[in-house]
């Protein structure tokens, strides 16, 4: 379903977006290239009538060292796109959920490589799949709030934004037992004054991204992984929606693609704990 987001500047420009994720465009990649000859690549299925490349270091083992960074952070800053650039770190970020077929499956391909993500649910989904956020956490990831019933806030006002965030922040807290620390707004769609307004109630930095695959148009895995690769630079925040089958479908070779290239997963959190350092 095409969906179109709306973001109005300070100066009271309106920007008409084509992306759910808010149509931010990809960053380029820094300080690193995609493979200009990648591996070999095998047909794989992961469903009825769904095919991608698969390429052939998928099954290589690979997995992302155990990241013991602090996740603290503080300062005044009100709104995050990318971390440092220093280090080869990434943070992997899934919006939407949790899906009851989807999240499961992803959670069990992180898994596997040892990789902590930040995940942005809808409160709505969260009362609905507990136990799968129960899981979630309880698998070293990390939860963002992302609203409760995924509404555009540049068109409420403060009093039904702040209960978007709250009751959200309810429902993590009565599955999991934790609070969200940072919020991403649904279509990227956040005017500054409620960015303002949310830092200050709740304490959350808005997160947007560097790095779009645009994934929820459903290009396909194999488009969904390259796009990713090669958009990929240290301190990159990356989107992506656990919503999806094919997005799940694309996150073996996209994780194994970014863990071949040297690159770290670790939570947004970790990342903004790193600004805090370094400021």
């Amino acid at each position: 379903m095409k969906r179109r987001n709306i973001l109005k500047l300070g100066s009271g420009v309106v920007i008409t977006l084509p992306s759910c994720s808010g149509g931010q465009k990809t960053e380029k990649a820094v300080g690193r290239k995609l493979e200009s000859n990648p591996a070999p690549a095998v047909i794989g299925k992961t469903g009825a009538n769904t095919q991608y490349r698969q390429p052939a270091y998928v099954n290589r083992g690979l997995r992302n060292p155990t990241m013991n960074l602090p996740s603290e952070f503080g300062g005044a800053t009100v709104t995050h796109s990318r971390g440092l650039s220093g280090q080869p770190h990434v943070a992997m970020t899934f919006d939407d959920g949790p899906h009851p077929q989807n999240t499961p499956r992803l959670l069990d391909i992180l898994r596997a490589r040892n990789i902590k993500a930040t995940f942005y649910v809808i409160g709505q989904n969260v009362d609905r799949h507990p136990g799968i956020v129960r899981r979630i956490v309880a698998e070293g990831h990390e939860i963002g709030n992302h609203t409760y019933t995924h509404r555009k806030l540049t068109a409420l006002g403060n009093s039904e934004v702040e209960r978007e965030m709250m009751k959200t922040e309810e429902a993590i807290i009565r599955a999991a037992g934790v609070k969200p620390r940072t919020m991403r707004p649904p279509y990227g769609a956040l005017l500054q004054q409620q960015r303002r307004m949310i830092f200050s109630s709740f304490s959350y930095p808005t997160i947007m991204w560097s790095v779009d695959p645009n994934d929820w148009r459903r290009p396909g895995p194999s488009v969904v992984a390259s796009r990713i690769l090669s958009g990929a630079h240290n301190g990159a925040i990356i989107l992506a929606h656990d919503l999806h089958s094919p997005t799940v479908d694309a996150m073996p070779r996209t994780f194994d693609g970014l863990l071949s290239r040297g690159y770290q997963f670790i939570t947004v959190s970790q990342l903004l704990a790193q600004k805090s350092q370094q400021a």
